[in-house]
This record gives C-alpha cells, structure tokens and sequence, in this order.
C-alpha cells in the first residue's frame, strides 16, 4: 500500500513540475481571445476557395501542410493606450523565447513586423507573424500546421495569388482597419 501511495504522490509531482508555467503565444490567445479591446478568430483553410486540380503537386502539399490560422489583434484607442503598450511589451516578452525563431523583421521600435516560427527546417508547426502600428494596435496572426516548411511558405503565397478569398471570415478584423 505504501508503495502505491509513494507512485501515486510521486506521478503527481511529476505531473506538476512538468507543466508548462511559461508564457506562451496559445495561452496568450485564451486568456485575451474575449476582453473587450482584442479582436480574435480562427481562419480554416476554406476560407481560400482554392481549385485544387489546377495547382501544382507542391502547392498541393503546401496547402495539405495549412490547418488553420488564428488571428489575435489589440485596436489601439485614445483610452486604453496603457494598456497596449503592456500587451505589446508582453508579446514582445512571449517572442523572445527561444523557441520562436525570428526569420525576418522590418521596420522601426514603434511600427513594424516580424516573422517567426516554431520547429526545425522541414518540420515547422507553426509561423507566427506579429505586426504592430503604434496609432492603429498590433496583430500576432498564427499560421499552424503539421511538417511546414519555407518553400512551403512560399508555395502558399504562389496560391493565395490564385485564390477567390472568403471575406466573411474576415470582418471582425474590418474594424482594425478603419480609424
């Protein structure tokens, strides 16, 4: 009976010491997805509307490779400019992680864009895009998938260039647009 205790306690140790306390992008997303000053939707592939018969095999695989797109945006106003400012510096927190993996980054401190990703060379599951206009808010916009890659990416592109785009799927962020 002893013995059975000490698994069971120490299973649970385990389990706790286990767990992943850090910030992370997807806790991020759950815990803002409905405050009042965030925007948030999940985009499937659908939303591309794509003829499959008339793309190449490696668009094919690329867009076999795309399972959904979660988009998270903070609108920025006259009375919650604290507020962006920790959310943005909490994101930025969250990106410094070792695990995201900067690939590209253009603009200055208060405006610009980043793109990251998570995993290895031919095994990405996820790129992160994070954008921020210092009078409109920032965006971090979740590419996720299974076994991505940089051409890939890019095969993506060459799609969407083709692609009849849903743009029903995108109106909660319409309001992100407009001042």
């Amino acid at each position: 009976m002893k013995k059975i205790l000490a698994f069971t306690l120490f299973g649970w140790f385990a389990l706790l010491v286990s767990c992943d306390q850090n910030p992370s992008l997807q806790k991020y997303f759950v815990q803002n997805a409905e405050k009042k000053d965030f925007i948030s939707l999940d985009v499937s592939p659908n939303i591309l509307n794509v003829d499959k018969a008339k793309l190449t095999e490696e668009q094919r695989s690329a867009l076999a490779s795309f399972e959904k797109i979660n988009v998270l945006a903070f609108k920025r106003n006259p009375e919650n400019e604290k507020q962006f400012e920790a959310e943005r510096a909490q994101v930025k927190a969250i990106l410094k992680d070792t695990k995201y993996q900067e690939l590209i980054k253009v603009g200055s401190g208060k405006d610009g864009a980043s793109v990251s990703y998570v995993g290895v060379d031919d095994h990405i599951e996820e790129f992160v895009i994070y954008a921020n206009r210092s009078e409109n808010g920032f965006a971090i916009v979740r590419v996720l998938g299974k076994d991505m890659n940089p051409n890939a990416i890019l095969n993506m592109i060459s799609v969407l260039k083709n692609a009849n785009i849903d743009l029903e799927q995108l109106k909660p962020l319409q309001s992100m647009m407009t001042p």
